[in-house]
């Protein structure tokens, strides 16, 4: 299982793009990544989820702390991409409730 994370800083937005899948082994990889980033104040960051196929609890631990974090500094989180059975797990744990959350790249990746 592997997991590519491509981070691009432009202008004042954060965009990641994740490929693989999310899972125990790659989530930890995912966090030390991206994590750090959600520290700095007012952070806007975009994550786009369009390569990746598959995700469990522990992936979505990961965005529920990112989520978190960003918020905490006055930021902006949004996910983008997401196949359907991505958006559906998010809807069925109640997440896509509080995360804003794009089926396709809108108001995110250009």
């Amino acid at each position: 299982m592997n997991i590519s994370i491509d981070v691009k800083d432009i202008d004042s937005q954060v965009r990641v793009s994740v490929k693989g899948e999310i899972d125990a082994y790659t989530a930890p990889k995912l966090r030390e990544t991206i994590f750090p980033l959600s520290e700095k104040e007012n952070v806007n960051m975009v994550i786009d989820l369009t390569e990746v196929a598959y995700m469990d609890s522990t992936g979505l631990g990961v965005f529920v702390g990112l989520f978190k974090s960003i918020r905490s500094h006055d930021g902006e989180f949004r996910l983008v991409g997401l196949s359907e059975r991505l958006r559906r797990l998010f809807e069925i744990t109640g997440l896509a409730d509080i995360i804003d959350i794009k089926s396709d790249t809108e108001g995110g990746l250009e």
